[in-house]
């Protein structure tokens, strides 16, 4: 055992579908960075960097999913079929660590749905390596530590952030001293469980930049060339009862890193590597508008000729954005603007704890139109209290402006007001690993039936929208022919025959790999309000070369 060399793991997952831009394993480098400042070796096994994921069975408790993801369908507005393992084998990332032969492993189990693939990470590796002390942080044991400690593999729980409690806890380990007085540490005793409170960092700007040379880039590389995640913030000041991370969770408050501080980040990564995509992971990027220029200001002539696309993936709010920012925003780089808009319904929002954003989201559509951005807008349905007319109604809205919908399920999310009212009402799935969007994991004011419904609403109206950029017009409906044959080697076409089909009846079908035609599971009622409605509105597509949007001829 080398008492000098810690390894930080991020497991693989397991669920329908991966994003791997989203995997980035930032946390692990930033935490990497500042062991590394007390002397140690650091190396980083990321589960998720490589190609390789293999079909697996669908779980026992997710055996109600197969009405709705049961067959495979190669139209271009097709669901999920497959469930996956991706990444590593747990048998692999046990023989690297036990080739690195470290003192320290520290595993990430940022997501609760993902808990088991982490605790299972941890068995793994505790059998190919016992000698080692195995630490597991991340959101789910901030929240669920005590559970995370029934489980024999895991040794010690860092709750909160990890950087400083992490270097601190491996010191103490070398040297044998005793760990209780580490902020957020959580362990076993022979009596008794010590849990202390969350560790959170006030100071941003005390942490080392993090150590990107320690993550696989060539596995997260896009068209070729570097991607980069950038998180310029920490926390929230917004009240949003879904979100785990917001002002009324256990988190800390909200705190921005100083403009030099997110600069020296960006400059590292820039002289390490070609990059072509930084991904902001802050919806509250442009909450302060003196911040936000003063950083652009900065960023500015670091971009410049280097052709590089910048996005907000996990949303901006809408609030926050003015011409002046929109035009910084496609001035550096912006191509699309992800925005943040949860419901277009007042009473929605206001159950959502959420400020009504909808007059300053129209704006945000008005001034991306103006500065040729392309816009996608997030929605979250069947959440407790929400109705799937209401949803339908937040689809119909987006229908008719030029924007992406990019609609999620519901999920209960560990640390928010929603969870604890879901915990409240009897409402919470029966384990850990159905609390995803893909797993539609509450019924209460709509239905399964209807939220799946709704999700392929949502995919079928953007392919109407991408219709629309193509031909300028939404294609006209028809009798479905049972003995018409798709052209199985040309998805656009099939895809199409199949939306005709869809405007004519309400019926939503797919197409297997052969050609064969069939029915999925939806809401009739849902889907033919949505037809009638659409045939009502004059629908937008998404790109636009006048400045005005496109419009259906129905």
């Amino acid at each position: 055992m080398d008492t000098s060399r810690v390894l930080l793991v991020q497991p693989p997952i397991e669920d329908f579908y991966l994003t791997k831009k989203r995997t980035i394993p930032y946390g692990l480098a930033s935490i990497a960075a500042n062991i590394i400042k007390k002397g140690f070796h650091v190396n980083i096994i990321d589960g998720l960097a490589t190609p390789k994921s293999k079909p697996i069975d669908l779980p026992k408790d997710f055996s109600y999913l197969k009405p709705f993801y049961g067959r495979k369908d190669t139209s271009l507005f097709s669901l999920f079929h497959n469930y996956y393992h991706f990444g590593y084998s747990y048998e692999h990332i046990g023989k690297l660590v036990k080739d690195k032969q470290p003192f320290v492993v520290g595993i990430s189990s940022l997501f609760t749905a993902y808990a088991d693939q982490a605790l299972k990470t941890a068995q793994i590796i505790k059998k190919f390596y016992p000698e080692c002390t195995i630490v597991m942080g991340g959101h789910h044991p901030t929240v669920f530590a005590e559970k995370v400690l029934k489980h024999d593999a895991v040794d010690i729980v860092l709750q909160g952030e990890g950087e400083e409690s992490m270097a601190s806890l491996c010191v103490a380990l070398k040297n044998a001293d005793p760990i209780d007085q580490i902020p957020g540490i959580a362990y076993r005793t022979k009596d008794t469980n010590i849990i202390q409170a969350p560790s959170w960092i006030n100071d941003l700007k005390s942490l080392p930049q993090p150590s990107f040379e320690l993550i696989n880039q060539k596995f997260y590389q896009r068209k070729k060339r570097g991607s980069a995640i950038v998180v310029s913030s920490r926390g929230c000041p917004m009240q949003c009862s879904y979100c785990s991370v917001s002002a009324s969770s256990s988190y800390a408050g909200y705190r921005r890193r100083p403009v030099e501080h997110v600069i020296d980040e960006i400059q590292a990564q820039l002289r390490y590597r070609d990059i072509g995509f930084i991904d902001f992971e802050d919806e509250n990027l442009c909450l302060n508008k003196e911040w936000f220029i003063s950083l652009f200001s900065k960023l500015t002539p670091l971009l410049k000729g280097k052709n590089i696309e910048l996005r907000a993936m996990n949303g901006l709010y809408p609030v926050a954005l003015d011409d002046d920012i929109v035009s910084v925003l496609k001035e550096n780089g912006f191509k699309t603007l992800n925005l943040s808009l949860g419901s277009t319904c007042k009473y929605q929002l206001k159950r959502f704890k959420r400020p009504d954003v909808r007059s300053s989201f129209e704006n945000a559509l008005f001034l991306a139109q103006k500065h040729a951005l392309e816009c996608v807008s997030y929605l979250i349905a069947a959440a407790p209290g929400q109705t799937a007319k209401n949803s339908l109604s937040d689809l119909i809205s987006l229908a008719a402006k030029r924007t992406l919908v990019g609609l999620s399920i519901f999920y209960p999310a560990p640390g928010s007001l929603d969870y604890q009212y879901c915990r409240d009402q009897n409402l919470l799935p029966k384990n850990f690993a159905l609390m995803r969007s893909t797993a539609l994991p509450v019924e209460d004011t709509t239905s399964r039936l209807e939220a799946i419904t709704l999700l392929r609403l949502s995919r079928i109206l953007n392919f109407i929208k991408s219709i629309m950029d193509i031909k300028g017009h939404v294609p006209s409906p028809e009798s479905f022919q049972k003995e018409t044959k798709l052209p199985i080697n040309d998805r656009l076409a099939s895809s199409t025959k199949l939306l005709q089909w869809f405007l004519q009846d309400g019926i939503i079908r797919g197409v297997t790999p052969e050609g064969k035609i069939y029915i999925h599971k939806s809401d009739l009622c849902l889907t033919r309000t949505f037809v009638k409605k659409i045939k009502e509105i004059n629908v937008c597509g998404i790109k636009s070369s006048n400045g005005h949007s496109t419009q259906s001829d129905q």
